[in-house]
């Protein structure tokens, strides 16, 4: 009995054995199929989805956008010339002036004293060369018929001559008293506006003095001078000279925007005047300088804006985003573009410069390439993409606002 219970025994284990064998297989090979039916699907969605954008060459302007310093047109330190007290200010601090108009009055008298003693001693020259004239006449008939030596009448001739001489020292004192004494109001040299006095009415003043006694500024129109540097100034000119950058002859006609302080274009646009011929030694920058219409006085000088101006035109480059560049531990910069096969592929650029949010690039792309500018974070070379983007966008036709700065 114990006998048969023992082979009942054996013989379900042996069952439940090949029961578990048998599942163990047909779990096996139901993974293998499901194994092979995923390899095609996780192969596609191993691309990374990335989004592009199609490159075409364009033609854009070279944009300087430089660091400027307002600077009045003409400027005028108002000093006296002549020594005096200060009887008058005859204008209103901060006015406008024009040229001529009378700003101090000096005390006239002792001028007006020196006057008549120069038309005085004038008086006295020409009566003395009058009689001295008409001694030399007489003398000159004497000699004719030798009642008188020649010698005498060579002095009385002479003694003429230095008596007209005396009358000319005397017409020229005469002016120079009759200067001082116009010299007494003084006036403005130049329109403009005129600052704050120095002096008050009673004040000494001294001819040529150091001391200012206003300043006249004509703020119409003003000049922007701006500072770039001998190397950017440099490349700028190479890359004229090497037909990188097509420009205009001259600068005559360059026109420049000009960015107030807080960031607004000012409503005037000026023209380019002409650049420095030599370099500031200490700060190794070259000035620039533009004048800009000024009718409203709103740019004062001293004031700091940024001026823009285009350098010429850059033919055959590509606009190229600046958040699809990245750079090489050395600085290099590179983006990653769609190959024939459907991966990425990586290209280094040669950047010029930038025009707003884009980089203007001149060499690494070709036209008609399409240009990854997403999905970085899982890119690397030749990793399989997939286009996610909507449309084939076009970088030539996206209109991006002028503001170059040079890359570093």
């Amino acid at each position: 009995m114990a006998s048969t219970n023992s082979s009942l025994h054996t013989g379900r284990r042996v069952l439940a054995a090949a029961a578990l064998a048998s599942a163990i297989f047909l779990t096996a090979c139901g993974s293998g199929e499901q194994a092979q039916t995923a390899n095609p699907q996780q192969m596609q969605t191993s691309a990374v989805p990335v989004e592009t954008i199609l490159l075409e060459p364009v033609s854009v302007e070279s944009v300087r956008s430089l660091p400027a310093r307002a600077t009045a047109f003409a400027e005028a330190e108002i000093r006296p010339q002549v020594s005096g007290l200060i009887e008058k200010r005859l204008f209103t601090e901060g006015q406008q002036v024009s040229e001529g108009d009378a700003l101090y009055q000096i005390d006239r008298s002792e001028y007006v004293a020196s006057v008549e003693s120069a038309r005085a001693a004038l008086a006295r020259a020409q009566a003395t060369a009058e009689t001295a004239r008409q001694t030399a006449s007489r003398f000159q008939r004497l000699s004719d018929i030798n009642a008188v030596s020649q010698q005498s009448y060579d002095e009385a001739d002479a003694a003429a001559k230095q008596a007209e001489a005396e009358v000319g020292i005397q017409k020229a004192a005469l002016e120079r008293a009759r200067i001082d004494l116009a010299r007494t109001t003084i006036r403005a040299p130049i329109d403009g506006s005129i600052g704050r006095s120095t002096v008050t009415p009673g004040a000494l003043v001294t001819a040529n003095q150091p001391q200012q006694l206003a300043r006249i500024l004509q703020l119409d129109p003003i000049y922007v001078d701006m500072t770039a540097s001998s190397s950017e100034v440099l490349r700028w000119r190479q890359d004229v000279a090497a037909g990188r950058i097509r420009s205009s002859d001259g600068n005559a006609g360059v026109p420049v925007t000009v960015r107030l302080e807080n960031g607004q274009a000012y409503p005037h646009r000026g023209a380019l005047e002409f650049s420095e011929v030599s370099v500031d030694e200490a700060a190794g920058t070259v000035i620039i300088r533009a004048q800009v219409p000024n009718p409203d006085g709103l740019i004062l000088p001293g004031m700091f804006v940024k001026a823009e101006f285009s350098a010429g035109t850059l033919d055959d480059v590509y606009r190229v985003p600046q958040r699809a560049v990245q750079r090489t531990p050395k600085g290099e910069p590179f983006a990653y573009i769609v190959a024939d096969d459907g991966t990425a592929q990586q290209v280094m650029l040669a950047i010029q410069e930038s025009e707003g949010s884009d980089w203007i690039v001149t060499a690494g792309v070709e036209a008609g390439q399409k240009l990854i500018v997403s999905g970085f974070q899982r890119l690397r070379e030749g990793t399989p993409v997939q286009d996610s983007s909507v449309s084939g966008r076009n970088l030539a036709s996206m209109k991006v606002a002028p503001s170059s700065v040079t890359p570093e």
